[in-house]
């Protein structure tokens, strides 16, 4: 007969757990084919376009993606990392998986990632880890403000996958963090660190990355938590509020978006006789085609051709250790009960 364990003995096995940090995606090379793979999963996505269908399929597949990837991929291939021919996005998203993993391994926890769109994708994410014996797993989605088209969306590809699974995992998802301490601290950092040995700027902009003005007044809060982090970052900052301003980027469409808009604003202080400007994009944990063309290397540009000297684009967090303390704080509070 086995022995009765006491009724607060510890499980004799400790069920293996995983970790899987997500990311939006990025397509697999800057050529037209592969651009126009990635953007037809991207645009498909009813959470980032929500319109009928039978509405927006003939714009996406008989315009869009006939016209589009050509100008995306060019974008692309300004950034591309040719040494290890991947996007910024990818190289990055997996070094902090490489990064966090170390300091979770005592406690039994496998640390992957995977992408929204494109490779390595969810399911093949969610996979790994199963196979792996994780009989739990944490998802990441590594947006710091809440939005419909971005956590939700990755919360729906995943529930989509875990229902063809005959064995599922129990599953959490990390909550918005836009108002983490440790997440401020080190925004707050990073500015430091690149202003230090330079002139303080002018202004400092604070860009979010834009959504249609309709997600706001149907309820989505990312808005809202877009204006708290950038109000934090200020306070942590000490910058003065007639020298601190949202931005909003990465306008697409005819349809409103949230505002002041990013590309005149930037034209619209260099006319005005502003010469200095800092710029940091706090809604993106890893640098991307959406900072580093659209920003450190478009808006310089808009900058400079209206009048401005000295444009700072301040980087991501990226694989940074400020960054992967941030990391390893978010996941040692959502296992809780589980390591």
């Amino acid at each position: 007969m086995s022995p009765t364990l006491p009724r607060n003995h510890p499980p004799l096995t400790t069920p293996k757990t995983g970790v899987l940090l997500v990311n939006l995606g990025t397509p697999d090379g800057y050529d037209v084919k592969s651009m126009r793979r990635y953007l037809g999963e991207f645009l498909s996505d009813t959470r980032v376009i929500e319109a009928p269908k039978w509405l927006w399929w003939p714009i996406l597949h008989g315009i869009i993606l006939n016209t589009r990837p050509k100008k995306s991929g060019a974008a692309y291939r300004k950034i591309w990392m040719t040494e290890t021919d991947e996007s910024p996005l990818r190289h990055y998203t997996r070094a902090q998986a490489q990064e966090l993993a170390p300091r979770l391994e005592a406690e039994g926890v496998i640390v992957d990632w995977a992408m929204r769109y494109g490779s390595p994708s969810l399911a093949q994410g969610i996979d790994s880890l199963c196979n792996r014996g994780c009989q739990r797993i944490l998802l990441m989605p590594l947006y710091p403000q809440y939005s419909a088209a971005t956590t939700a969306s990755v919360v729906d590809k995943a529930n989509t996958h875990l229902a063809r699974l005959r064995r599922q995992p129990a599953t959490r998802v990390l909550p918005t963090f836009h108002d983490e301490p440790a997440y401020i601290r080190a925004l707050g950092d990073s500015v430091r660190a690149a202003l230090k040995d330079r002139p303080e700027p002018d202004r400092l902009l604070c860009s979010f990355h834009g959504m249609p003005r309709e997600t706001l007044d149907k309820g989505d809060p990312y808005h809202c938590f877009c204006q708290k982090t950038a109000r934090l970052l200020r306070e942590d900052l000490c910058w003065p509020q007639d020298r601190f301003q949202v931005v909003f980027q990465s306008r697409f469409g005819p349809k409103e978006w949230l505002q002041p808009y990013a590309e005149p604003t930037v034209a619209g202080l260099a006319k005005e006789g502003v010469k200095s400007i800092a710029m940091i994009s706090p809604g993106f944990v890893s640098d991307c085609v959406e900072t580093l063309e659209e920003l450190a290397i478009g808006l310089r540009e808009t900058f400079e051709e209206n009048g401005g000297e000295r444009f700072t684009y301040i980087p991501c967090l990226n694989a940074t250790p400020p960054m992967i303390d941030l990391l390893e704080t978010l996941a040692r509070r959502e296992l809780g009960g589980w390591i």
